[in-house]
């Protein structure tokens, strides 16, 4: 199982719209996007996760393209490096 940071998601989205489109490269296993507290309006960013070989054939189909008014930047997720931070 591999997750996916997608960014560049345009205010409209919606899960459903998003699984819809990474349905195409597999199955989606989850999905969270990012949503306002107060408006629910997506904040531009999510994660999915897919199987390795559906999610690089995600990630070759979908980065760059166009989705809404904006290109998708899909790659799979770097953990968070430690250390330098708020304090």
């Amino acid at each position: 199982m591999k997750k996916l940071f997608v960014g560049s998601l345009p205010t409209e989205a919606t899960q459903d719209s998003v699984k819809a489109l990474f349905s195409e490269f597999g199955t989606v296993r989850s999905i969270e996007i990012a949503s306002d507290v107060f408006t629910g309006k997506c904040k531009g960013f999510g994660f999915i996760e897919m199987e390795g070989h559906e999610a690089r054939a995600a990630i070759s189909g979908l980065n760059g393209k166009s989705f809404g008014d904006k290109y998708l930047k899909v790659n799979f997720e770097e953990p968070r490096k430690k250390g330098k931070g708020r304090r």
